[in-house]
């Protein structure tokens, strides 16, 4: 008797269109490598800083979740006064990031509408319809 793992019992069938069903999940098909990265939220910001500190307070300790269990309580702990700097930090590069996305969706839909045209002029043709006259109801 022969043992089939769970992994290689799982076959990708086609649908129904004939089109392949991709195993990824969650990635757009918009991204690509020119796609601006988005800008970290503060709490990121904040946790690069309190690990460096952290670090160096407990060298012993080598366990990320330890860190990331004494981060997440101490910036729970925080006064808005306190996470300011980082809220701040975000803010800008949010902006940044928004000045960057906006030029590029622009080049982008300069991409697009290069592209446009030829299948455009293409479907206009096939999709123009002759105007159909009555005259010969308005004559009687």
């Amino acid at each position: 008797m022969t043992r089939v793992s769970a992994s290689s019992s799982r076959t990708l069938k086609p649908r129904k269109d004939g089109k392949s069903i991709s195993k990824k999940k969650g990635v757009a098909s918009s991204s690509g490598p020119a796609r601006p990265k988005r800008p970290p939220i503060a709490f990121l910001l904040f946790m690069e800083d309190f690990r460096k500190s952290y670090k160096e307070e407990h060298p012993e300790n080598k366990s990320v979740s330890a860190v990331a269990k004494a981060g997440g309580e101490r910036w729970k702990s925080m006064s808005l006064a306190e996470k300011s700097p980082y809220i701040g930090k975000a803010v800008e590069g949010k902006v940044d990031y928004d000045k960057v996305m906006e030029s590029y969706n622009e080049n982008e839909n300069v991409k697009e509408d290069e592209a446009e045209p030829a299948a455009s002029s293409e479907k206009s043709t096939s999709e123009s319809t002759p105007e159909v006259e009555d005259d010969e109801e308005d004559s009687s």
